[in-house]
């Protein structure tokens, strides 16, 4: 069940990326959450090493938080002596255990617009910190994380979590289709304006909490810079890789599922171009509409060939009309959804019965021109041959075709288009 950490996310979709203000009075650039459970031996020598590292490298304000997560050992009291030594430590206690829990109220409640994490082994090299946080405050991305798979990474650990780590990402490329490379390294960050709108949409408290971040991240167009790591492996790391692999299985079908119904309103995370002259000065065409028209055209096509498979089928075992009836209802069905979702951007299940309905209506149209078609066509010959069928069906799509698509833009997906035309999404 979703834990209520925050207040839900404001209304709209997120402005266009800017470059953060670097001098901020009384408040950090970066908040780097080090989220620990018993970890009293290794989390003195962690803070102070980031903390020294930070104050040499980063040119810009910093926090550092340490994010206790019910620990039973002494390791509240090493945060606190920490925190009463260091000015940029703070010390958060949690009484439930959870890393994804501790990076969701330690993020939710920071002031800081970047925010980062990193495991308390510090097993990935710190030079990759600025780098990892640079996208982020310039504008170029939302999220950015830590890669051990990538060409230029250098990682030393044994075969047994090489190949888990593997194994993993290639099932979440398989059953999520995810691009990024990988999603369990402990070594990411986000801007705070994404994590305002993203948060509330992810459910795991645990380890799954990062890759499930991600793949919303991904499916609702964010950008996610990925940056080469040193990595070497803890041999002392306490996390348990049955129950964990276990609970990222049970993950990734719930967020599977979730993606499949559309539940999630992932159009609020949706960002307009930036600030670009060329992103707005083309004349006379409107604004999106060279998008849509690739995405309506790839869709046009596979629904096409989708159509007459169907037809095809249909042929061998009914007359004409009932066989073009029957799979033109089915591919516009599949039309209209995938439009909706890849053309318009229109995500969730709000309105979506509505735009199955006007797609219908859409569908009778091109119904009334191949049917049309096909009447004229048997009355001109008698008895075609199934290829001039074919032929026919074909010419009466591509003008039903131009037709639905003025249809879907200025009917049936208005607000969609029109949000894309404003504009104020420019500024």
């Amino acid at each position: 069940m979703r834990t209520p950490t925050i207040a839900g996310p404001p209304s709209g979709t997120l402005p266009a990326r800017e470059h953060l203000p670097v001098n901020i009075a009384g408040r950090p650039v970066l908040d780097v959450v080090i989220p620990v459970y018993n970890e009293e031996k290794d989390l003195e020598p962690c803070v102070r090493r980031v903390h020294e590292h930070l104050l040499r490298t980063f040119p810009y304000g910093f926090r550092i938080t340490v994010a206790d997560n019910a620990s039973t050992d002494t390791t509240p009291q090493v945060a606190a002596g920490l925190a009463a030594e260091l000015p940029e430590v703070r010390s958060v206690r949690l009484e439930q255990k959870g890393r994804g829990r501790a990076l969701r109220t330690v993020w939710s409640g920071s002031d800081a617009p970047v925010l980062a994490y990193m495991d308390v082994d510090l097993s990935t090299d710190l030079n990759a910190l600025l780098p990892l946080v640079a996208p982020l405050i310039s504008g170029h991305s939302d999220l950015a994380i830590g890669s051990r798979l990538a060409r230029s990474s250098r990682v030393v650990r044994g075969p047994k979590r090489e190949f888990i780590s593997r194994a993993y990402n290639l099932i979440l490329r398989g059953s999520l289709a995810a691009r990024f490379s990988d999603a369990q390294c402990g070594f990411k960050a986000i801007r705070r304006d994404v994590a305002e709108r993203l948060l509330p949409m992810v459910e795991d408290t645990g380890w799954f909490f990062d890759t499930e971040l991600l793949v919303l991240a991904e499916r609702a167009g964010l950008r996610i810079h990925e940056v080469p790591v040193d990595w070497v492996d803890d041999p002392d790391s306490t996390v348990h890789i049955v129950s964990t692999a276990t609970d990222d299985l049970k993950g990734v079908w719930r967020v599977g599922r979730a993606l499949a119904t559309g539940s999630l309103p992932l159009d609020r995370l949706a960002r307009p171009f930036g600030d670009d002259p060329r992103d707005r000065e083309l004349t006379g065409v409107p604004g999106g509409l060279a998008r849509q028209l690739v995405g309506f055209c790839v869709v046009g096509v596979l629904s096409t060939l989708f159509y007459l498979a169907l037809y095809s089928l249909f042929r061998l075992g009914v007359g004409p009309q009932i066989a073009n009836a029957g799979a033109l209802l089915v591919s516009a069905v599949a039309n209209t959804a995938a439009n909706r979702r890849l053309t318009f951007g229109v995500r969730g299940r709000d309105r979506a019965v509505r735009h199955q309905a006007q797609g219908l209506v859409v569908f009778a149209i091109g119904l009334a021109l191949t049917s049309g078609s096909l009447a004229a066509l048997g009355a001109a010959t008698g008895d075609p041959a199934h290829s001039t069928e074919l032929a026919v069906l074909v010419v009466a799509n591509l003008a039903a075709t131009v037709l639905r698509f003025l249809l879907f833009r200025l009917w049936v997906f208005p607000e969609r288009s029109a949000s894309r035309n404003d504009p104020r999404n420019d500024r």
